[in-house]
């Protein structure tokens, strides 16, 4: 039987979470790419150990980090404060990131991951919570649906030459 562990992630686990977000998006988006450049250029500024680093010291970003028998296999990233245009609501939050790799996607660590945010959202008293998810994206759309999530809005969002565009989901907690 699996060991499943959530956690709050903390600094020693940015490697941990750098890594994985460069493998999980790869997973997933790395098909919409046309140039592989693009995507190695977003992977680099955005997954960097730098970057996570200072994104996991900062007050207003909370992780979580999934193990499976003690290895690393998703995160999740709840971002307080974050305002968005389509709310007027006043205490809002964002779901930044629930990230899994794709072999440990059917144990369900996506749902344990999103349920520990949204408890510390609620534990916060946030009145909202709001994401981005890619259009195109039916599996997670489905996901964020099942917990509630209702479509409110969309963007577009441009990686290099590619630009993507977004279904913003939102739920009252």
């Amino acid at each position: 039987m699996n060991k499943i562990e959530i956690r709050q992630a903390n600094k020693k686990d940015a490697k941990s979470i750098a890594l994985l977000g460069r493998t999980t998006f790869s997973e997933t988006f790395a098909h919409y790419f046309t140039y592989e450049q693009d995507l190695l250029d977003y992977l680099d500024a955005t997954f960097s150990l730098d970057k996570i680093e200072n994104s996991i010291n900062k007050p207003n970003n909370k992780y979580w980090i999934a193990t499976v028998n003690n290895l690393p296999v998703g995160y999740a990233k709840l971002k307080l404060n974050s305002a968005s245009d389509f709310t007027l609501a006043k205490q809002v939050c964002q779901l930044q990131k629930i990230y899994v790799l794709k072999d440990f996607l059917s144990i369900k660590i996506g749902g344990e991951l999103q349920h520990h945010l949204l408890k510390k959202a609620k534990q916060l008293e946030f009145k909202e919570i709001w994401l981005s998810v890619l259009k195109e994206n039916i599996r997670a759309i489905n996901f964020y649906n099942k917990s509630g999530f209702k479509k409110t809005g969309e963007h577009d969002f441009q990686i290099g030459r590619k630009n993507f565009w977004f279904f913003v989901m939102q739920k009252h907690l």
